[in-house]
């Protein structure tokens, strides 16, 4: 596929797959009282913050903007992500437990067994070990049923980022199988040297022109009014 193409058909599945996704799930499910495990002394403190007094809107708001500005969409991105290279034929969807995906390296054209990660801070040090086992593991098997595998073939792949911002947690995995990012990482997998720095250019101009419809606003005073006649309040 010409990178050009590949380009435009990437633009437009972040945009229906991701973010128009987004929107459609933030008013089908996050509005919804009942999607929300609720502390209610700390959200009265949320409102009060964000209104200066405890009220529907203030405690929608407290509920509304984590979910909608970070854990909903950020949770699914990866594996949007994921999705999207088999789709595209770019990838397979692995056999191997604790693999993600595989594909043929357009650099050294060896086949690469992958864990994808979204960006370059998204694991923590407990999971450093548990990655390691599980690439040790697919090495063992590889050695068990002679396949053709080494461990540069074996890959941790960040989807976004510098090669510098990369935490140390994944700096140790570095030492033993490779963490290709960002840049390197979209070369690997498309065959285009610089298609990151399109697509990411490409994406600027996609999102700068998306019509929010007011989405957010709309999200948070539908919860407000499930939170206005729920018994689990009282605004008297």
């Amino acid at each position: 596929m010409k990178e050009k193409e590949l380009l435009e058909i990437i633009t437009a599945y972040f945009k229906e797959k991701i973010f128009e996704n987004h929107k459609i799930s933030a008013l089908k499910k996050h509005s919804k009282l009942n999607s929300y495990k609720i502390n209610p002394i700390i959200v009265k403190y949320l409102s009060k913050i964000l209104e200066d007094d405890f009220t529907p809107i203030g405690i929608a708001k407290a509920l509304y903007y984590p979910r909608i500005l970070g854990t909903s969409i950020n949770t699914s991105f990866g594996t949007r992500i994921q999705n999207m290279f088999v789709e595209l034929d770019l990838a397979k969807g692995s056999l191997i437990k604790g693999m993600d995906i595989e594909f043929i390296d357009k650099i050294d054209n060896r086949k690469k067994w992958c864990q994808l990660k979204s960006g370059p801070n998204t694991i923590n040090s407990e999971d450093v070990n548990p990655l390691l086992r599980k690439f040790s593991t697919v090495t063992n098997l590889a050695r068990t049923n002679a396949m053709d595998l080494n461990n540069s073939d074996l890959i941790l792949g960040v989807l976004y980022g510098e090669e510098e911002q990369l935490s140390q947690h994944y700096k140790k995995i570095d030492e033993q199988f490779p963490v290709i990012i960002g840049k390197e990482f979209w070369h690997r997998i498309t065959g285009y040297s610089d298609f990151y720095d399109k697509l990411v250019l490409s994406l600027d101009e996609m999102i700068l022109a998306l019509n929010t419809e007011a989405f957010f606003e709309k999200g948070y005073m539908a919860l407000a009014k499930e939170i206005e006649i729920s018994d689990l309040f009282d605004f008297s």
